[in-house]
């Protein structure tokens, strides 16, 4: 009999889930095992002889025999209506409004963390839990995630949109440990079908990362519509004709096909014109991000004008220093000293105070450049 309460936990298939639920297991929860299935291969196209990733046959098989070994319940459910709505269409969306999403943050904020406790409640679990690399705690009334320890796999950016009647229900159970001594544990479960796994790094809907493809496929006509616009400078001269503004994100230099010189990069993107601005590298250094659509995290309110952070704007960035100001009940803006390159409309804007996040939100645009 469970002494800790009934646990769902969200099982990919993959090694970092399936350790958690085991983990949660043996700490004393009622553990239930869900697989989420997302999307299809038929739908979103790509790599259909090779199938990876998280909505495989492959993947649901492997997290039903991890709880099929450890003796507790697992189920399947079919939330692509739920996750098509949200994500898909906001990433298709995203890229024709010439911005560049993520989708992950899209997924945690609108749908995986719903959709858990939705299921959760049917099941009566008290709590979910997921394979995440991040830390959560309770702090003065509220719930603040933190960066997990192996600095090197912390998904915290991915998790700021998450509500606070979320989090207080919410459990993950890695955020203590490293990559590695996941896979020992894995290891020592005899968790032999995912100890090895690899991870994934591709857009799960977009097997084959080629988003270009995925854009065409879903919007009728999209190639004829964009194709032939201008490569500008920052004067506004022409220099090149391009593909289609929604096939360029910021800080691109691959693929540009210009004959200038010099290396060039992409600098600013106008869907109205369908026009794409190029330039040097220092021409993408602005000192400014504005995120609108804002959660707060830490605290209800930034405490201070000014006050001091780490601030990440893209997956995978460590951060660097800044100042957060709030300006407003739903935008914030970090000022970075020594700038920051290629601050992208469509990625996150997170602020921490040491590991915790305050507060995060969507960037809107980059202001003040540095030259």
């Amino acid at each position: 009999m469970s002494t800790k309460g009934r646990v769902l936990v969200a099982m990919s298939g993959g090694v970092d889930s399936s350790v958690a639920a085991v983990m949660l297991a043996e700490q004393g929860y009622e553990v239930v095992g869900i697989t989420m299935k997302t999307w299809d291969y038929a739908q979103s196209g790509g790599n259909t002889n090779k199938e990876t990733g998280c909505c495989t046959l492959e993947s649901m098989n492997d997290a039903r025999e991890v709880a099929m070994r450890f003796g507790f319940n697992h189920f399947i459910v079919d939330i692509r209506d739920e996750f098509g709505d949200w994500v898909i269409e906001r990433f298709v969306d995203e890229y024709l409004q010439g911005r560049t999403p993520n989708p992950c943050v899209l997924c945690n904020t609108h749908i995986k963390w719903a959709a858990l406790l939705k299921r959760a409640d049917k099941l009566n679990c008290d709590f979910i839990a997921t394979g995440h690399y991040a830390n959560l705690r309770e702090e003065q009334g509220r719930y603040v995630i933190s960066r997990g320890k192996d600095t090197h796999k912390d998904q915290s950016y991915a998790l700021w949109g998450i509500d606070q009647k979320h989090l207080a229900r919410t459990q993950f159970p890695l955020g203590a440990f490293h990559k590695s001594e996941i896979r020992q544990f894995a290891t020592d479960y005899e968790l032999f079908n995912v100890a090895e796994k690899k991870d994934s790094y591709e857009i799960c809907f977009v097997p084959d990362n080629d988003y270009r493809r995925f854009l065409k496929e879903k919007v009728d006509g999209l190639e004829d519509r964009v194709e032939g616009g201008n490569f500008v400078d920052k004067d506004g001269n022409i220099v090149g004709k391009h593909r289609g503004y929604p096939f360029y994100t910021i800080g691109q230099r691959r693929g540009l096909h210009l004959a200038m010189g010099k290396p060039v990069y992409v600098t600013a993107i106008d869907p109205e014109t369908n026009t794409v601005t190029v330039g040097e590298a220092d021409e993408l250094v602005y000192s400014t991000a504005i995120a609108r659509n804002i959660v707060m995290g830490k605290y209800s309110r930034v405490p201070q004008d000014n006050m001091p952070v780490n601030a990440a704007i893209r997956y995978n960035d460590t951060g660097r220093v800044g100042t957060l100001t709030q300006t407003g009940d739903n935008e914030i803006q970090v000022t970075f000293p020594s700038g920051r390159s290629a601050i992208t409309p469509g990625q996150a804007l997170v602020a921490y105070e040491g590991d915790d996040i305050i507060a995060g939100g969507w960037i809107f645009k980059a202001k003040e450049p540095i030259i």
